[in-house]
């Protein structure tokens, strides 16, 4: 009788911990119990995002600003984001882009592979890391994939951008700036009260074996050392949300 009550009372114990344990997961990665202010961070990453992304870089021209779907960007808990097509002054190669500030949740819950078969798509090939160049021998990561419908393969890179707040502003760029491809994103991720979600979008449709993703490569290592400067390092940038918003709209109706 004794052994059946402790038993029972175990079974208990160890039920309630399984739901505190649950409990503060869910609290860590959505920074309830940090004190941080996260909307607010987000909403000044989310202007810095649209106020600051650059209309050239390297090679790169901004050719047209492209709608990005409602329901994409609510699926992907979009604070903020960028929907625009770029074009290589020398190939006239074009690869499109599409990046969304959120929390790591909301941006790691919804990836090529989850969103693109909802479009018809199928994955024809499995994803794997590449790794980007940049200067002095860094690299960043990025996820690669393919997918396919009749008549039409697009290939895709993704990764992830985040500043590491604990950092001095003035610490070393790579120490503070880091860009990812976790395999756990949700986890991996927790720890920032922001993340910025890139999609690098080529149709390779016509291209060569490789082609594709040679030019996905490459037009990631232009551009992050670019988004760096722009996005995280310049104090100049105005971040308010609503002039955000206004110079987005002008922009569009300038290049419409």
């Amino acid at each position: 009788m004794k052994s059946s009550s402790i038993l029972h009372w175990g079974m208990i114990a160890i039920g309630v911990a399984a739901v505190l344990g649950v409990t503060w997961y869910q609290g860590k990665l959505t920074d309830r119990w940090t004190g941080k202010n996260v909307t607010e961070q987000l909403k000044r990453d989310a202007a810095r995002l649209e106020a600051a992304f650059p209309r050239e870089f390297g090679p790169w021209r901004l050719d047209v600003e492209t709608e990005a779907d409602p329901i994409q960007l609510k699926a992907a808990g979009a604070v903020g984001h960028i929907s625009r097509e770029y074009r290589h002054v020398d190939t006239g190669v074009r690869v499109g882009v599409f990046v969304v500030c959120a929390t790591p949740s909301d941006a790691s819950g919804h990836t090529p592979d989850r969103c693109y078969p909802n479009a018809g798509f199928e994955a024809s090939e499995q994803e794997h890391r590449e790794m980007i160049p940049l200067a002095e021998g860094a690299k960043a990561e990025a996820f690669s994939g393919a997918f396919r419908k009749p008549g039409e393969q697009l290939r895709i890179l993704w990764t992830y951008a985040a500043e590491d707040t604990e950092q001095p502003v003035d610490a070393d760029p790579s120490a503070r700036i880091r860009w990812m491809a976790p395999q756990i994103a949700r986890i991996e991720l927790a720890n920032f009260a922001s993340v910025y979600k890139i999609y690098a979008l080529i149709n390779e449709t016509a291209m060569t074996r490789g082609e594709g993703t040679r030019t996905g490569v490459q037009f990631l290592a232009d551009l992050i050392p670019e988004f760096d400067r722009v996005v995280f390092e310049d104090d100049g940038v105005v971040v308010d949300s609503e002039a955000s918003a206004a110079t987005s709209e002008s922009t569009r109706k300038n290049d419409s």
